[in-house]
C-alpha cells in the first residue's frame, strides 16, 4: 500500500459513520442543558440556547422545510447576516439532507441571480434588509422566507417554517453526502461553488479543535461573516466537536466587542487583522480569553493585549487550516505556523523543486477530496481539474520558508486581492468595468489600506470612441456608478486612474508589479 492510500484510509476511519447532525445530537444527549448558542446583539437583550433547545429548534424548521416541498438533495440559499435564524437553517438542512448555499450578504443582484442559477436552489432564507437584492422569478424558486415581520405576500414568514414535531434523525450517516456550498472568489469573472460534504465538515470539526487545544469549558465569541469558512468551520465547527460554547455577534465592533468577552468570560476568538488594530484604539480590560488567532503570529501585541496569539492559513478549499501555529510554539512575528497533521505541503520554486530556507515558492496541497479537501468546484469539473496538478492543490499563495522551518505568508501568485479579510478576484472587478463600454483595457490591482490590508484600484485607458464627449472626472463617475448594480460594495474600485498606457512584461501581460509601485507614490 502506498502512503497516499494509507493517508486515504487514515482519513475515512477518522470521518466514518459521522455527520453533522450527528454531532449536534451527540452534545444533545451528553448535556442537554448546556449553552450551546448566545446571541449577543448589540441592542436588546442576549438570547440564549442549550443543546437541547437548538435541536429541537432546528430539527423543527427542518420539517417545516420538508413539509413546503424541499427534500434531500435539494439547495437551499441561506443570505443572513450573522444571526441565530441563520444557525438553524444550517442545521434543519443538514438533518433535512439539503445542501445549504451560504452567500455573502454584500453580494447585489447580478451576483445573487449566478448563486441561485448555478445552485438550482429550491428557497431562499433571508431576512428585510436583503431581500432587494435578490431574484423575483427565478425558474428553480419555490418560495423566499424572511425572517423580519415584513408586509408582502410574495413572502414566507420565517416562523411559518416552524413545524410542530422535529424531524428524525436519519436512520444512516451521511457522511459523504453533500452538506453545503460556499462560493469562493476565483481568476475568473465567475465565482466558484465550493461544495463540501458532511465527512468534510467533521474533519473540519476536530481538526479545529486539535489545532486550538480545545476543550469542553472553552467559550468562543465570533464575529466574522458566517456564511465564510473562517466563522463556519474555525469557530463553530471548533467549538461543536468539544461540546463548548458558541457567541455570536452581528459583525466585529469595537464598541460591542468586550462586554460579551466578559460576561460569558469568552476563552478564545478568530480574527483578522482588522479587528486587533481596531482594538489597539480601546481600553483592554481584564479578560479570560486564552488565545486568539489572527491569522499570523503577533507576538509584537501580546502583551498589551494579555493573550496569546499563533498563524494559521487555510482556504475554503481546505475547510480548515494546512498549515498552523501552535499555542506552545507560535512561532516568530507574522509566521503562519507549519504542515497541519492530515496534509501534505509542498512550496516549490519556478522550476518545481521544493524551495530551501529564505526561499519563496507557490504552495501546493494534498488531502483526500470530499474528507480534507473539498469535493469539486459544483458544476465545473474542468475549474476542478485544473485547479491541482499532479494529484496536488494548487492554492496561488506564495509562502517563504525561513532556518528554522517556519512557514509565512508571501504574496498571491493568483491575481487576487485581500479586502478586510475577503477575496476579490482583480479579473472579476476588471470585467465589470470593461462591461460599462467606457473603456478600452482596465488593470486592477490592490493599493494598502491601514484598516482593510488593500482595496482595489484601477487604471483605465480611455475608449477612443468616447472622444472628448465625457471630461476625465465624468467617466469616472460614470464608472463608479456603473459598479454599484454589479459588485459587492468590496469589490469596487475606490479609485481610478486614468492613463494613455499600461507597463507590459515581455510576455506583454500587464505588468501590475509597475502599477502597484506606482500607487504608493500617487
Amino acid at each position: 500500500m502506498n502512503t497516499n492510500s494509507q493517508s486515504s484510509q487514515t482519513l475515512e476511519q477518522a470521518v466514518a459513520g459521522r455527520d453533522l447532525p450527528r454531532l449536534f445530537q451527540h452534545w444533545r444527549q451528553q448535556c442537554p442543558d448546556k449553552t450551546f448558542l448566545i446571541w449577543a446583539a448589540f441592542e436588546g437583550e442576549d438570547k440564549q440556547w442549550s443543546y437541547e433547545d437548538f435541536c429541537q429548534q432546528g430539527g423543527r424548521l427542518a420539517q417545516g422545510l420538508a413539509d413546503k416541498g424541499i427534500k434531500p438533495g435539494d439547495s437551499v440559499v441561506i443570505h443572513l447576516e450573522n444571526c441565530p435564524e441563520f444557525l438553524f437553517s444550517w442545521y434543519a438542512c443538514a438533518l433535512l439532507g439539503v445542501v445549504a448555499v451560504t452567500t455573502n450578504t454584500r453580494s447585489v443582484a447580478a451576483d445573487m441571480d449566478y448563486f441561485i442559477e448555478k445552485t438550482s436552489a429550491k428557497a431562499i432564507i433571508s431576512q428585510a434588509s436583503l431581500i432587494d437584492s435578490l431574484p423575483k422569478d427565478a425558474p428553480s424558486l419555490e418560495f423566499i422566507a424572511c425572517t423580519d415581520n415584513v408586509d408582502n405576500d410574495q413572502l414566507l414568514a420565517f416562523d411559518e417554517l416552524i413545524a410542530d414535531q422535529e424531524l428524525p434523525l436519519n436512520a444512516q450517516p451521511q457522511t459523504h453526502e453533500n452538506l453545503s456550498i460556499q462560493f469562493t472568489s476565483g481568476t475568473t469573472s465567475r465565482p466558484k461553488a465550493v461544495l463540501w460534504t458532511h465527512a468534510n465538515a467533521i474533519w473540519g470539526a476536530q481538526t479545529n479543535a486539535r489545532n486550538f487545544a480545545l476543550h469542553h469549558d472553552d467559550v468562543c465569541q465570533a464575529f466574522l461573516p458566517l456564511f465564510h469558512t473562517n466563522n463556519q468551520s474555525y469557530s463553530l465547527l471548533g467549538s461543536l466537536w468539544v461540546g463548548g460554547t458558541y457567541i455570536l455577534q452581528p459583525r466585529f465592533s469595537k464598541t460591542h466587542f468586550w462586554r460579551p468577552a466578559l460576561q460569558y468570560k469568552a476563552s478564545w476568538a478568530s480574527m483578522i487583522p482588522f479587528c486587533i488594530k481596531a482594538l489597539m484604539e480601546e481600553a483592554v480590560p481584564e479578560h479570560h480569553f486564552r488565545f486568539w488567532t489572527p491569522a499570523v503570529a503577533l507576538p509584537s501585541i501580546e502583551e498589551h493585549f494579555k493573550v496569546k496569539t499563533f498563524g494559521l492559513y487555510g482556504m475554503t478549499e481546505t475547510i480548515t487550516q494546512a498549515i498552523t501555529g501552535d499555542l506552545n510554539h507560535p512561532g516568530p512575528e507574522m509566521c503562519i505556523g507549519r504542515p497541519c497533521h492530515g496534509y501534505e505541503i509542498s512550496v516549490r520554486n519556478e522550476h518545481g523543486d521544493p524551495v530551501k530556507a529564505g526561499e519563496t515558492g507557490d504552495l501546493f496541497i494534498r488531502g483526500i477530496a470530499g474528507i480534507n479537501l473539498f469535493k469539486e468546484y459544483l458544476g465545473d469539473p474542468e475549474a476542478t481539474a485544473k485547479s491541482f496538478v499532479d494529484g496536488w492543490f494548487e492554492t496561488g499563495d506564495r509562502i517563504t520558508l525561513d532556518d528554522a522551518g517556519n512557514y509565512f505568508f508571501a504574496d498571491r501568485a493568483k491575481d487576487m486581492l485581500k479586502v478586510g479579510g475577503e477575496n476579490v478576484a482583480a479579473s472579476e472587478v476588471e470585467a465589470v468595468i470593461m462591461a460599462s463600454g467606457l473603456v478600452d483595457e482596465v488593470a486592477v490591482v490592490g493599493k494598502p489600506h491601514d484598516m482593510l490590508d488593500e482595496v482595489p484600484a484601477a487604471f483605465i485607458i480611455r475608449s477612443p470612441l468616447l472622444g472628448t464627449e465625457l471630461s476625465d472626472q465624468e467617466l469616472i463617475k460614470k464608472l463608479q456608478q456603473h459598479q454599484l448594480s454589479q459588485l459587492a460594495d468590496f469589490k469596487q474600485a475606490r479609485e481610478f486612474h486614468i492613463v494613455e498606457e499600461l507597463p507590459r512584461s515581455l510576455l506583454n501581460k500587464v505588468a501590475k508589479k509597475e502599477l502597484r509601485e506606482k500607487l504608493l507614490s500617487v
